[in-house]
């Protein structure tokens, strides 16, 4: 099975068909690379990890090009849920059981600076995109809402997080009036944007601050050794120093990575305008996640669509979209039965086998960021900031997040697929089967 999915479901340097592309702020292509090229830092990806990147090591003084196969924001950075989350990945109690307490409060600390950052790059650089507050967390059981109302409790008691509401059913069913919820609690610090629109921003920010953007450039070939080589089609760059902002895209490129980080497809769509029936969605304008394994995710947008989230596949082709989302929307929404779909479209992710996002020193000059498993919007911004302190020589914070455990998937890049398809079948069966 072919592993890198540049090409597998789009078009060759053009955004996707979605929602997102159809609002997304005016943004001119950029030349491809053409010849040889010389610069201190080459980054390979022009989603949040790589634009973010290229920023912050532009600001520090250092010569960046950066290659994208296709357009800015082309990956899951411009096609994903939006929502811009408190914490890792995991929750503190894992992460506690895993690096201990001491470190786990470090990594809750720079969690909030990423979402912090994204609020502070928005209004630094008057980006094409307004960051909206609250996170709601849906629970399907009651169980699930004991949990979630101690877990908030945990937050206040030992990171001094007040910004979490904990919600009854009746209070939920208020702000989500299906009625199909037994509580749950929604985050006030975090918030949503629109995904291509905040790529775009990063952009626009990476080039005035000095950083060269060459799309439709893919990357074929990587020489490691004490000047890295990039290799594209019509050019090549030799650099000082390397960065793989590859996430889902990055096919076989670095194997060292490839067999940390797992690409998955997930899928949304966006239905016509919902007029007055968008107070049977929701009642504020936060997002929302359930507590599926596959986890459903939703909003309103600014013009009051319903864009809902949710269904993932592991193959090569993404399934048809529109039926593999509107299942769980309607369990969700029974009366949008009637509601017309106007946008559906599908993205890779990456996810790794722990859910931790997977920083990796792969030679002394090349690093990398990704496999942020859905928890990306913030933390893949955070990702650029930490790789430029890392290639300036103040690794401590890379480095902390390098030790967040992010084993070989078994059986390597070959096998990864077909073993994952079985897990997450499993995990699908007990969501529909309500365990």
């Amino acid at each position: 099975m072919r592993l890198n999915l540049l090409h597998a479901n789009d078009r060759a340097g053009e955004y996707p068909p979605s929602f997102y592309a159809a609002t997304r702020a005016e943004f001119a292509p950029l030349p491809p690379l053409a010849g040889e090229v010389h610069a201190d830092v080459c980054v390979i990806g022009a989603g949040y990890t790589g634009l973010s990147a290229a920023l912050h090591l532009a600001q520090r003084g250092y010569r960046v090009v950066v290659l994208e196969a296709h357009r800015v924001g082309f990956g899951a950075s411009g096609r994903n849920g939006g929502q811009v989350g408190s914490g890792q990945r995991l929750d503190q109690e894992a992460l506690e059981a895993t690096v201990g307490r001491a470190d786990a409060r470090r990594l809750w600390d720079l969690a909030e600076e990423a979402k912090g950052m994204v609020r502070g790059l928005i209004a630094e650089h008057d980006m094409p995109v307004r960051f909206y507050p609250g996170i709601a967390h849906a629970c399907w059981t009651a169980g699930e809402a004991r949990e979630a109302q101690a877990y908030a409790e945990k937050l206040r008691r030992d990171y001094d997080y007040d910004q979490v509401e904990t919600l009854s059913r009746d209070q939920m069913a208020q702000l989500i009036p299906s009625g199909v919820f037994a509580g749950g609690e929604v985050d006030r610090g975090a918030g949503h944007v629109h995904p291509l629109n905040y790529a775009i921003g990063l952009a626009r920010a990476a080039l005035a601050a000095g950083a060269v953007i060459h799309e439709r450039s893919e990357v074929t070939r990587v020489d490691q050794g004490t000047k890295p080589v990039v290799h594209t089609a019509d050019g090549r760059v030799t650099c000082d120093h390397l960065i793989l902002a590859c996430n889902g895209y990055l096919g076989g490129l670095v194997p060292q990575v490839a067999a940390r980080v797992m690409p998955i497809n997930n899928f949304i769509v966006a239905t016509e305008p919902l007029g007055e029936r968008a107070r049977e969605v929701l009642a504020e304008p936060v997002a929302v996640a359930d507590t599926k394994f596959v986890v459903n995710y939703w909003r309103l947008s600014e013009d009051n669509r319903l864009l809902f989230g949710g269904g993932e596949s592991y193959g090569y082709r993404f399934p048809d979209i529109i039926q593999t989302v509107r299942k769980p929307m309607l369990e969700i929404y029974p009366a949008l039965r009637d509601v017309r779909i106007d946008h559906a479209w599908g993205g890779t992710l990456a996810i790794t086998m722990t859910r931790n996002p997977c920083f990796l020193r792969v030679a002394p000059n090349i690093l990398s960021a990704s496999g942020y498993s859905g928890h990306g919007v913030a933390l893949a911004t955070l990702a650029g900031r930490l790789l430029a302190e890392a290639t300036g020589g103040q690794a401590e914070r890379f480095d902390l997040m390098s030790t967040l455990p992010t084993p070989r998937f078994p059986g390597g890049a070959m096998l990864r697929w077909p073993i994952l398809v079985l897990a997450m079948t499993w995990y699908s069966l007990r969501d529909r089967l309500g365990f």
